[in-house]
């Protein structure tokens, strides 16, 4: 099953997602356009995290649809290991193996699961340890790198798959603050080449000069969404300032 909207690389209608009688996600719609930045903030406890591994199906949705490029990955029928190349996903937790080299990180879907030779994989692995500024380390092991090389190997190892959309769920949090900006810069670097992402972080600078667009949740519910000029400025839902206020003050 296809969606009609065919523009939109992601589509979610009416997504509601439960744990036992909790509901945390109370029926979202949401959209991303190819491209498009969109950063979601919001409180502890909003159902950002949880939004985020139901659009990649690591938590099964309750109800509602999800399309990715047009594809139901909800239908029964739908391969989702198929769907998990198209969209790229980076934790918090940088889930590195640590007897495994930074490129044998990242080269290891691209054998295991695309069916990629060696010469083949190396060579699109070191392309992307490239992209974010790691490629003269790519024999090193994940001991030997900082928080924020870590996590970069994550993204490299995300994006050498070719997804049609990367998800970051709070890629920098767990980083050193002097180590933030050089994860922030290769997420500048997706964005210039095109990259259609998703991003939930509590980096607002970042979101005010990033984003094309900012979604605010509160209480499993989007409860505003707008430009950045829009979400950290006066006209934004007054729970938006409130969280916001929180944040600066």
């Amino acid at each position: 099953m296809r969606s009609a909207q065919r523009n939109l690389i992601l589509e979610v209608r009416s997504l509601r997602k439960s744990f036992g009688r909790t509901e945390v996600l109370k029926g979202i719609d949401f959209a991303v356009e190819p491209q498009e930045l969109v950063f979601i903030i919001g409180p502890s406890g909003a159902g950002k995290s949880t939004f985020l591994r139901c659009l990649n199906r690591l938590e099964e949705p309750t109800g509602g649809s999800i399309f990715i490029d047009g594809i139901d990955i909800l239908h029964p029928k739908n391969d989702i290991n198929a769907t998990r190349r198209r969209i790229g996903m980076v934790f918090q937790a940088f889930n590195l193996y640590p007897h495994m080299t930074a490129l044998g990180n990242v080269t290891l879907a691209l054998r295991k699961v695309m069916g990629l030779a060696n010469a083949r994989a190396e060579a699109i692995g070191l392309a992307a340890l490239e992209r974010v500024g790691l490629k003269d380390k790519a024999r090193a092991y994940p001991n030997e790198l900082s928080g924020g090389q870590q996590q970069r190997v994550a993204i490299a190892r995300a994006i050498a798959l070719e997804p049609k959309i990367m998800l970051f769920d709070e890629p920098t949090s767990a980083l050193d603050p002097e180590l933030v900006g050089s994860v922030l810069a290769v997420l500048r670097g997706l964005q210039a080449s095109g990259m259609t992402m998703v991003v939930v972080s509590h980096e607002m600078r970042f979101a005010r000069e990033a984003a094309h667009r900012v979604v605010f949740m509160e209480d499993g519910l989007i409860c505003d969404e707008g430009s950045p000029a829009k979400i950290f400025g006066p006209d934004a839902n007054p729970r938006a300032r409130k969280f916001l206020a929180g944040i600066a003050g």
